[in-house]
């Protein structure tokens, strides 16, 4: 009898026509059921007031982010855009001119700053993080290609390739390693735009996790259940970090963790 192969063993590829032509509709489906979510947000903890910055996804830009940075000073954090225009790709977006932002915002805060990342944002959320880790609070990942195999994880990347032809100021080699602080990669396997796998990030120290969430690619910063573990996330106290869990209000919005959550496929021994 053949045996069948295990998911894992599968070559990383863009997701299906399917998957993709529902991506933009399921997002529609997403921003709709924020409408029947005010008495489940309303279980969800207060903030503490502390800094919060949402980088935008490719081609995205602060404006699209806006119901989330709403949603998040309602509970009562400082959340604020990147300010650095539409996220065109690592030859447009200079990374001294965001940690230089960050920078800025955390000497007048006075206290470190969450960084959440939709998609490519969140490839810039981590590098800031490696390279100012003693600003950063944690960072959230909401479906980013931080896999090595990434390259062939996205039927967009001829689009990205033609817009960033000139090399940029990251390297792109470190993308896959997680920074050194408390890292959130939020995934899920019916993401219309990459191979869910290449949005898991290694086990680089004691504080990564990877979070399945039901959801879309471009819904990620307007789906309620991406706003739920961010609000859970971000009430985790700075010295007491503990992987996210199931539990409460919260169980039954979630898969239950399996063995595909371990990037098996996306990373080297």
């Amino acid at each position: 009898m053949k045996r069948r192969p295990k998911l894992t063993e599968k070559p990383i590829q863009p997701p299906g026509w399917l998957l993709s032509s529902l991506d933009g509709p399921r997002m529609a489906w997403e921003t709709a059921c924020l409408l029947y979510c005010p008495t489940w947000f309303a279980a969800l903890p207060r903030g503490d007031e502390h800094p919060v910055m949402i980088i935008p996804g490719f081609a995205g830009d602060d404006t699209y982010n806006m119901p989330l940075s709403f949603f998040l000073r309602r509970l009562g954090y400082h959340a604020v855009g990147w300010k650095q225009g539409r996220n065109l790709g690592h030859s447009t977006v200079d990374p001294q001119s965001l940690g230089m932002r960050v920078a800025k915002l955390n000497e007048h805060e006075g206290r470190k700053i969450t960084l959440i990342g939709h998609s490519l944002g969140g490839v810039f959320a981590r590098e800031v993080a490696r390279e100012h880790p003693e600003r950063i609070r944690q960072v959230i990942t909401l479906a980013s290609p931080i896999g090595i195999q990434r390259d062939h994880a996205s039927g967009l990347n001829a689009v990205y390739a033609r817009l960033n032809r000139e090399p940029g100021q990251t390297d792109e080699s470190l993308w896959h390693l997680p920074p050194p602080v408390p890292t959130t990669a939020v995934y899920s396997r019916t993401d219309g735009i990459l191979d869910w796998r290449v949005s898991l990030q290694s086990s680089g120290h004691d504080q990564t996790e990877n979070v399945e969430v039901y959801g879309s690619h471009n819904g990620m910063t307007l789906n309620p259940m991406v706003w739920a573990l961010i609000a859970n996330r971000l009430a985790t106290p700075l010295d007491k970090w503990r992987p996210f869990k199931r539990r409460g209000v919260l169980y039954w919005a979630y898969p239950k963790p399996a063995w595909q959550a371990t990037a098996l496929n996306c990373y080297p021994d």
